[in-house]
């Protein structure tokens, strides 16, 4: 998983508009399944991955809004299944090599002290972790916490050094090939290997190698040694004998950061979202959309595509039907798109997916509808909440027919956006959006409405 990687910096899904090579990217749609109607859990980073690992939307906890800092409790809870647990209790060992960004706190190895976040600018090295991934399903952890803390180095439950952020993408390439050759020559015991890379995020720190091969900057650059990343690790599953028989899922956890330098990115030819409006933090397609590839020998067809609509909490679900072991009080969220990746129809319970920008905003896609509970972006792009004084309340999309969020129909087609609302609050007041036993979310009252309403279903004024 990528860290800001956009829909449109993969080429083979931007063949017009897509004017930075990823061609290890390419080569694995090439060997399996571009899903064209891909979305994260959110527009930014934390909230996605709580999702991916747990089958279950972020905003059903304590972050309502933002992402987290590091120096807290991990929000996941100590009971909660995550799927690295969900496999390990399959006989699966399980790592995580890359970006955690879920919190988790420090402790004073000798005394035992938690360490409070306002005394340190950084983990000592050292420093204990009580609640961090290996705390949460994982057999192995090596990486860090989030892109602010890029230089502290964690392996297991300990900071380990301090080391450089150009260096962070080769180190993590080196560490997942060298897994893989672990693996290779101890047993045959299957493994799930998590890899969510910290690049194309900020720091955008190509390596001296790369610095200058795209033509487009230092982004472009970026984004082509995060390719040449995945290269290594599909090149390592090849050469250890481990292709046949080995999922691999290749996506991102957002829409590209307005840090990459968009608008000089297009002037040279080159649109991060491809043909869909904005990009990270938005509640706009461009925030969430994301580039999802599974390659499976002998159950996905080379070269093939599904439209089907699918979010990253799905893959909870789909791992644990591929195993054959249930989690039924846990995956509140997630659908299993195990049937799409033989080319047929999702069986779902689900009535749509939901949507959350930055700012905590709601968003529902069901079928060629989509629903925004915001004037403008939801996120960074403009216009925000701030700037579209006079908008309407939300917004309403035909996606079929206008991909590129440009005419809203909230209020000429009020059946619909109320239909909508009301399919998302139950979702929400439920505590799940998939059939099973009612469940309880982190907090008492979730706010739906964030720019002003009551949260009541109205009809929208004409």
């Amino acid at each position: 998983m990528c860290d800001d990687l956009g829909y449109g910096d993969v080429q083979c899904l931007n063949p017009e508009n897509g004017k930075i090579k990823t061609p290890h990217i390419d080569k694995l749609a090439s060997e399996g399944m571009i899903f064209t109607d891909a979305h994260s859990g959110s527009s930014v980073c934390t909230p996605t991955r709580y999702g991916l690992l747990t089958g279950r939307y972020s905003w059903r906890t304590r972050l309502q809004a933002g992402v987290v800092q590091g120096f807290a409790p991990c929000l996941i809870a100590p009971d909660r299944l995550t799927i690295a647990g969900l496999l390990k209790k399959n006989g699966y060992a399980t790592a995580i090599i890359g970006k955690w960004h879920l919190d988790f706190q420090y402790q004073d190895p000798k005394t035992g002290k938690i360490l409070a976040k306002g005394k340190y600018k950084r983990a000592p090295i050292g420093a204990t972790i009580p609640d961090g991934p290996v705390h949460r399903g994982f057999d192995y952890f090596h990486g860090n916490h989030h892109a602010g803390h890029m230089d502290t180095i964690i392996e297991n439950d300990r900071v380990i050094e301090r080391l450089d952020e150009i260096h962070n993408l080769p180190r993590l390439t080196e560490k997942s090939v060298e897994y893989i050759q672990k693996r290779a020559k101890t047993t045959d015991q299957p493994f799930f290997l998590y890899v969510p890379l910290g690049s194309p995020h900020t720091p955008i720190v190509p390596t001296k190698e790369w610095q200058g091969k795209s033509g487009l900057g230092d982004y472009g650059d970026f984004v082509m040694q995060t390719d040449a990343t995945v290269g290594a690790i599909s090149s390592a599953i090849e050469r250890h004998g481990f292709a046949g028989n080995t999922l691999v899922i290749f996506t991102s956890d957002n829409g590209c950061s307005k840090a990459a330098g968009i608008p000089q990115l297009r002037a040279q030819g080159h649109q991060v979202s491809a043909h869909y409006r904005g990009s990270k933090a938005d509640s706009w397609d461009g925030g969430h959309r994301v580039p999802f590839i599974v390659r499976w020998p002998g159950t996905v067809e080379a070269g093939s595509e599904s439209d089907q609509l699918i979010t990253l909490v799905d893959v909870f679900a789909t791992a644990s039907e591929i195993t054959g072991l249930e989690a039924p009080t846990m995956g509140e969220d997630s659908v299993s798109f195990l049937p799409a990746l033989s080319g047929k129809p999702i069986k779902s319970s689900r009535k749509g997916v939901i949507h959350h920008s930055i700012s905590g905003h709601f968003g529902y896609r069901q079928g060629k509808w989509k629903l925004i509970l915001a004037r403008g972006s939801g996120g960074w792009s403009s216009p925000n909440e701030k700037t579209s004084k006079g908008a309407s309340e939300a917004q309403l999309y035909n996606m079929e027919k206008d991909p590129g969020e440009k005419t809203n129909l909230y209020n000429e087609r009020p059946e619909i956006a109320n239909r909508l609302l009301a399919i998302l609050t139950t979702d929400i007041e439920r505590g799940r959006s998939t059939d099973g036993p009612i469940a309880k979310n982190d907090l008492a009252k979730i706010r739906i409405w964030k720019s002003g309403r009551d949260g009541t279903l109205k009809k929208p004024s004409k």
